[in-house]
């Protein structure tokens, strides 16, 4: 069962929380699902070279977004004098305007606010090194060298207990697409308490596109949520 599924979405409610928080009204649950997938897929596209780690989104009482965007490069992000916010924030209000007005709503009001992190510790973020390894290969580097070498970087950190990483395609313009992975230290799956951090990316090469997982055991978290 851990090898089939997110080891992140089988932790929610236990050591993990949502990455969308609302409380759905009467038959709006659909509609609202659609506006968070919207928003996160204009983030990832806009935002893709900032590093993005983590996206987190969350609606107020009285349906005003709340967008948490976690990324290497905030720099890229806010831009000169915040220019970059804005401009995102517009895109985002214009995409939800047209959505809503597909919807049946003549004058639709978006209350819109991004709120940027910066990520500390790159070298530990699953998700980030999902995106570096793919940067590299869009690169044409020799995919053994870069794994084996984001392996021993990130297992340098006293809290990682054990790295894993998968790579699918035509690895190195071979003919033939295959699976190769690396893998160094524990990765308990199963284990509930086990915090495991994961992330995947898409290196998009000249001979075809490479997918990348990545898995990071961090140790075990003993204190339940509330």
């Amino acid at each position: 069962m851990g090898q089939k599924i997110r080891p992140d979405s089988y932790r929610l409610g236990i050591i993990r929380d949502w990455r969308s928080r609302w409380f759905p009204k009467k038959l709006s649950y659909g509609a609202q699902l659609e506006e968070d997938a919207l928003i996160r897929k204009l983030v990832q596209e806009k935002l893709n070279q900032a590093g993005l780690v983590d996206i987190q989104i969350e609606r107020s009482a009285n349906d005003a977004y709340i967008v948490f965007i976690k990324a290497a490069r905030p720099g890229l992000i806010i831009g000169r004098g915040g220019k970059g916010v804005e401009d995102m924030s517009k895109t985002i209000e214009s995409s939800l305007k047209k959505l809503l007005r597909k919807r049946g709503i003549d004058s639709p009001s978006i209350n819109l606010r991004l709120n940027i992190e910066e990520l500390k510790r790159s070298e530990i973020a699953a998700q980030y090194l999902a995106q570096s390894i793919a940067w590299d290969l869009e690169r044409r580097l020799r995919f053994r060298r870069i794994v084996k070498k984001a392996i021993e970087n990130t297992s340098q950190n006293k809290e990682v207990k054990g790295v894993k990483i998968k790579l699918s395609g035509r690895l190195d313009g071979s003919e033939i697409a295959r699976k190769e992975w690396l893998f160094k230290g524990r990765m308990p799956l199963q284990t509930l308490r086990a915090n495991i951090d994961y992330g995947q990316a898409t290196a998009f090469c000249t001979y075809g596109a490479v997918g990348i997982k990545v898995w990071i055991y961090k140790g075990d978290v003993f204190t339940k949520k509330a």
